[in-house]
């Protein structure tokens, strides 16, 4: 089970208690941010592309949109997602939980400008009921992103 990796990932940081578990789906913005009474833009939505052959990671503000024109300038490629029944194969985690910690070895993850506008932030933590509260220094460190980059839209 893909939480059970998210934890495991967590425990080495001894953070693993800060995952919250819901009995509820949380696997949309909005189903989160309501779960979790917090605004859409600060769930940490985390996107999967195929790109070059493999897989990248964007994690962007829940209202925030991946703009093409940007992604291809900063990829050099057209923004295809990855199909969500290959997300577990690619990424190790299922839509609804795809989340930047605990990933198959070479996915890359980026992190999204729209995100620094907020003190903390909720990503998924490995499925669709669970997420972690990271303040966004958190989230860059154990996110291992090689990154911020600004592909995205519709937030500012």
């Amino acid at each position: 089970m893909s939480v059970e990796n998210v934890k495991a990932y967590f425990d080495q940081y001894g953070i693993s208690d800060r995952i919250r578990e819901f009995e509820e789906s949380s696997a949309t913005v909005e189903l989160a941010a309501g779960l979790l009474s917090c605004s859409p833009g600060e769930i940490a939505k985390t996107l999967a592309f195929r790109l070059n052959g493999g897989c990248v990671l964007i994690v962007a503000a829940g209202d925030a949109k991946v703009d093409n024109s940007k992604f291809k300038a900063v990829f050099g490629s057209k923004a295809v997602m990855v199909k969500p029944e290959e997300a577990e194969e690619l990424v190790g985690h299922a839509v609804g939980g795809v989340c930047p910690f605990a990933v198959k070895e070479g996915v890359r993850v980026y992190l999204d400008q729209s995100l620094k506008r907020f003190e903390t932030v909720y990503p998924a933590a490995g499925d669709s009921h669970s997420v972690i509260r990271l303040s966004i220094a958190e989230l860059e460190k154990y996110s291992g992103a090689i990154g911020w980059i600004d592909v995205c839209k519709n937030w500012q």
